[in-house]
């Protein structure tokens, strides 16, 4: 029956009296709901329908074959669409060619998994919160089904505000007395020993592990907050003691800065730890560090994106695609990268200019990538625990959000046009 349905589909697009029109979705100033426009795309993809990813032409726009049933949505939704004929679509061909744009097809609906905790926390994942405004389908998974091999199943992976050196968020200072934070440890006990770890450090590392895996052998990653650079601590850490007494019982182990392995993380290098639990930050690749006075003011706190050539570089081209070239900031516990201690061969997509802070780094490993944003809410300037999620109705046009988003369409495109 699913066949036969999808069958008539494909069928009425062909017998359409429009079928030599096409559907062009702006992504420009002219657009009236990007983050939705996203799910349109995403959806006519579950349909079987391929979608081209117009770079750097008005927004990063998207074309697609018309039919009644996909300009309907886009009406339900409020995104922009504009039916367009063969001839205008040839323009548009000759005008990308000229200049720095590009033609990217993406020919299939990527399987998504947001890595988040069964129990709630007190606060909101920006991703989750995209996905779900834009109307685009995911799968929730944990440390269960990571360690059980099920991240294979999934094209696309996000990680949700985590800690995997197994230190709880480093919220032990202003937090252990609170409930949710009590709880939190014993779930998390409950769990590490339910699949034989030691510890939560034990079992976060291996999870942290696991998620690299994912990666080298050809899956998408994308992080944002503390889970960038909490993942690759503990991929240095491995078989090192780096936490304190209130997470394992015992002290960091003698010498343990010198016992950490740059060459098994992904993209941070010769960094320090701050190991003392009272402290609310992981390392110094955070700058600046989450403990110090924040003198910007958020009134003027832009970073700028890095443009690309959109024919030689189309993977940093798609994953910078907006409407602005210059986006507003926004804090977390992982604000932003410390340049020094960036990987070489990490791609820097977004930086504040004339400065060590960086943003939106990108890179291979292995088969996959893995891409790295700082901050917790593009829409939300602190976002301090307890806050109230952010309500997207009111942010439909976010340059913040858009570049989540860019990273969920990554998966589609077809691998062979692609080159880093």
């Amino acid at each position: 029956m699913r066949f036969l349905c999808g069958l008539l589909f494909f069928l009425s697009i062909l017998t359409s009296p429009a079928q030599s029109q096409n559907l062009l979705i702006p992504m420009d100033l002219r657009q009236t709901d990007h983050l939705k426009a996203y799910g349109i795309a995403y959806w006519t993809l579950e349909q079987g329908v391929n979608v081209e990813w117009l770079l750097n032409y008005r927004g990063g726009a998207f074309l697609m074959d018309y039919f009644p049933q996909l300009e309907k949505l886009c009406l339900i939704r409020g995104v922009k669409a504009e039916k367009i004929t063969a001839v205008e679509v040839n323009q548009i061909y000759a005008t990308i060619e000229q200049e720095n744009m590009e033609r990217v097809l993406l020919e299939k609906a990527p399987k998504i998994a947001v890595y988040t905790p069964p129990n709630n926390q007190p606060w909101d994942d920006a991703v989750t919160l995209a996905l779900t405004y834009s109307e685009i389908t995911y799968d929730e998974v944990y440390d269960e089904e990571v360690l059980a091999g099920k991240l294979p199943e999934y094209d696309w992976l996000h990680l949700h505000h985590e800690d995997f050196t197994g230190q709880y968020g480093k919220f032990y200072g202003s937090f252990r007395n609170a409930p949710w934070y009590i709880h939190d440890v014993q779930v998390n006990e409950a769990l590490a020993a339910s699949l034989g770890f030691k510890n939560v450090p034990a079992e976060k590392g291996a999870v942290a592990r696991e998620i690299k895996q994912y990666v080298i052998d050809g899956g998408f990653l994308f992080a944002m907050c503390s889970a960038t650079d909490a993942l690759d601590i503990a991929l240095s850490a491995e078989g090192v003691d780096i936490v304190d007494v209130p997470f394992d019982g015992t002290p960091p182990e003698s010498g343990y800065a010198r016992k950490l392995d740059f060459k098994k993380t992904l993209a941070f290098q010769d960094f320090n730890l701050y190991t003392d639990p009272n402290i609310y930050e992981f390392s110094d690749i955070d700058i600046p560090p989450s403990f110090a006075p924040r003198l910007r003011d958020p009134d003027t706190d832009y970073f700028s994106l890095f443009e690309f050539s959109a024919k030689y570089d189309p993977v940093p081209t798609m994953l910078t695609q907006n409407h602005v070239g210059v986006v507003k900031g926004f804090m977390g516990q992982t604000t932003m990268f410390d340049r020094s201690k960036i990987k070489p061969s990490v791609i820097i997509m977004g930086e504040i200019e004339g400065t060590d802070e960086v943003k939106y780094i990108h890179s291979n490993a292995g088969k996959g990538t893995f891409t790295f944003y700082g901050g917790h809410d593009p829409e939300d300037y602190t976002h301090a625990v307890g806050d109230p999620p952010t309500q997207l109705e009111l942010h439909k046009n976010s340059p913040g959000y858009r570049l989540i988003l860019n990273n969920i369409l990554f998966p589609a495109a077809r691998k062979k046009n692609l080159k880093t």
